[in-house]
């Protein structure tokens, strides 16, 4: 099954259309190791087209009203509700997500961001007076969004809606290695009624795609989620023509456990935080903060939480966890796991290799170290696995200081009952998010990093904001 009849073509000006080239790429389930599809891959004349046909639409999409922009958001919504199976069931097969996971997270957040996208430009403010000057925001020009594929509708609509609601026209290109959803997202677009050069597709991998756009004299920004690594090279390419560049790059988040909190809720909680997504997001709490006096019996609670996950067959009812996205990444997971083993880490449960009763795809052991150091690499190193490292800590104090000794900035948890000294924690936590006692999801929230998980903010009126220029009338009136 293909997913889509479009999945050769690229969505440029309105139209599918064939691409300058003939390079292709099979697509692989993750849970069978087979292809099931094959997409057209692109090159600098596929995206010298988008460009230019976004650059045109450009003209007359930044001075569209605010009445304009919401009633294609809506519409946009409508097609989203209705392809939302198709979306989920794209998912599960490009990145082996259990059928439950991809409807009721996956293709859940593609929705709720277009439905905060929406309410935030019904009350976004766009101009003001400021003495006698009149502060005018506009919209930056034409953007280039380059998405990852372990998030893969979280990240093209956080990024697509507020792109146009701010007046932008974009060129997407999602990751080449889980493209099925966005495919399906751009036939959303079409069936919208997206005025042509408004939205652009093109598939293709970073340095025939990703890197062209990321420096071509015709994108005015580049909003990039990815690897850290990935993003230093986005932002080199960028800079010769001085463009914007926001980045949501890696993370190596912190849980820290405080004393008084209930221990087995807390570490139940954070054991299936970190292992949610089968370990594949750049938040996840990694990093497991507990006291030390209470160390041993947080490594059994995490054992036993672990092993009532049910690692297997994405569309299996009884699946609670899928695999890795590819064989490069179960070979990295691998790697790092032994490397853990190999430094002195206590091996919780899990460990290498594929789980049992399964000799076939991408699939994870769910894995707990214990007795971690800050100096580990398992305590260093972003893994993108269900790969969770418990640390003991003496004092609050040293807690503090080993959530913050990373190069990385992204998120933080805290789990405990005094809300003061928690609300103290989270002032000290040097990341763009704090989560409190595990809460539900915000996606009103800024989301974004300190230091090397990146720059810049989305989701909502936040996202909105990064794609707009600001410019002072001086002598308004």
């Amino acid at each position: 099954m293909s997913f889509s009849a479009n999945a050769l073509k690229f969505y440029i000006d309105g139209q599918w259309v064939d691409p300058v080239g003939s390079a292709t790429l099979d697509v692989i389930n993750p849970a069978t190791e087979a292809p099931f599809m094959t997409i057209a891959l692109g090159g600098k004349g596929d995206v010298d087209r988008a460009v230019a046909a976004a650059r045109e639409a450009f003209e007359t999409w930044a001075f569209s009203t605010r009445e304009e922009r919401l009633a294609l958001l809506r519409r946009v919504l409508d097609e989203y509700n209705r392809r939302f199976e198709d979306i989920a069931r794209a998912v599960t097969a490009e990145m082996g997500a259990p059928i439950d996971f991809a409807r009721d997270a996956q293709a859940w957040a593609g929705r709720a961001h277009m439905e905060a996208a929406i309410k935030a430009l019904e009350d976004f403010t766009f101009e003001e007076t400021r003495g006698t000057s009149r502060v005018i925001m506009e919209p930056i020009g034409v953007a280039a969004l380059i998405t990852p594929w372990n998030w893969p509708l979280n990240q093209i609509v956080c990024k697509v809606a507020p792109a146009l609601a701010a007046g932008c026209t974009v060129v997407l290109k999602p990751s080449e290695i889980a493209p099925a959803s966005g495919l399906i997202f751009a036939e959303i677009m079409a069936a919208a009624g997206t005025p042509p050069g408004v939205f652009n597709l093109v598939n293709g991998n970073g340095p025939d795609v990703g890197q062209v756009l990321a420096e071509h004299p015709g994108v005015d920004m580049v909003s990039f989620t990815g690897s850290t690594r990935a993003g230093i090279l986005v932002a080199k390419a960028a800079a010769n023509t001085v463009k914007r560049v926001a980045q949501e790059l890696g993370g190596k988040s912190a849980n820290i456990i405080l004393p008084d909190a209930d221990l087995a809720s807390a570490v139940e909680s954070g054991v299936r935080g970190c292992f949610s997504n089968s370990g594949q997001s750049c938040d996840a709490p990694t990093r497991m903060l507990v006291p030390a006096d209470r160390h041993a019996e947080a490594l059994e609670i995490a054992r036993a939480t672990a092993a009532t996950m049910v690692v297997g067959d994405p569309l299996a009812p009884a699946t609670t966890h899928g695999p890795v996205i590819s064989d490069v990444q179960w070979t990295k997971i691998q790697r790092l796991i032994q490397t853990g083993i190999d430094e002195g880490a206590v091996l919780v449960t899990g460990g290498t290799g594929l789980p049992e009763g399964i000799d076939k795809g991408y699939f994870v052991r769910p894995t707990v170290f214990g007795g971690v150091t800050p100096d580990m690499t398992v305590a260093r190193e972003e893994i993108f696995g269900m790969v969770l490292s418990i640390m003991p800590y003496g004092s609050v104090e040293q807690a503090i200081t080993i959530a913050n000794d990373t190069v990385y900035g992204l998120a933080n948890y805290i789990a405990g009952k005094d809300i003061e000294q928690i609300r103290s924690i989270a002032r000290r936590l040097r990341s763009g998010t704090v989560q409190i006692n595990y809460p539900e999801w915000d996606v009103f929230a800024p989301f974004g990093g300190y230091k090397q998980s990146g720059n810049g903010r989305e989701y909502a009126d936040y996202g909105i904001h990064d794609f707009l220029e600001i410019k002072g009338v001086i002598g308004w009136g």
